[in-house]
């Protein structure tokens, strides 16, 4: 199985892993999106979020969180007393994963091959940075660090020990987009995301 290890470079900063990341074959969907869309933020940050795959707009511009979704991430970290900039935001998956309709490029959900394939770029990211904390952003995010049989049902919002960091598990800010009741859901997200700063104050 092909896999992003074959293409990370060895105890390489975070500017030498996103030059390399930009060639990478790993997986397929290299194939089909526009670019590679690399982590961004702080170096030394104490706070790493993941997400689970770049969207159209990350893959148009080869940033992440740029889209709905990342616009909506920005307010909630505001009203939680978090700067963007004080934080490195990445994704599990480097490539934007979609199915056509007509003109529109929708998304689709990576799988876990392909999800296991990226793993090596999250890992070398995490390694150049040291977090004391990593946010996973969704199933996706919180299953490629915690394993597949992870629940973020039953862990949302806990503390969990992993790897010499802490990881906090909540939703993705575009399930709040999506929610029926979208107050409600980004309400309860704003109140994960407030959990981040008493904790690193312990």
């Amino acid at each position: 199985m092909t896999s992003a290890a074959d293409f990370v470079p060895p105890h390489a900063g975070l500017s030498g892993l996103r030059r390399a990341a930009r060639d990478c074959h790993g997986c397929a969907l290299y194939r089909f999106a526009e670019q590679t869309v690399f982590g961004e933020g702080r170096a030394d940050s104490d706070i790493v979020m993941v997400g689970e795959q770049p969207g159209d707009r990350e893959d148009r511009q080869g940033h992440p969180f740029v889209g709905p979704a990342g616009r909506l991430l920005d307010r909630a970290l505001a009203e939680a007393g978090i700067g963007r900039d004080q934080v490195y935001l990445t994704n599990a998956v480097k490539h934007f994963k979609f199915t056509r309709r007509g003109k529109r490029r929708i998304h689709e959900q990576p799988n876990r091959t392909e999800v296991v394939a990226c793993a090596p770029w999250f890992e070398a990211e995490v390694e150049a940075i040291r977090p004391r904390l990593v946010v996973c952003l969704g199933r996706v995010a919180a299953q490629s660090i915690l394993g597949p049989d992870f629940r973020v049902t039953a862990e949302r919002g806990r503390f969990i020990p992993h790897a010499g960091y802490l990881v906090l598990t909540t939703v993705h800010p575009a399930s709040v987009l999506r929610s029926p009741d979208r107050e409600h859901a980004y309400a309860e997200f704003v109140e994960d995301l407030k959990r981040i700063t008493p904790k690193l104050a312990d």
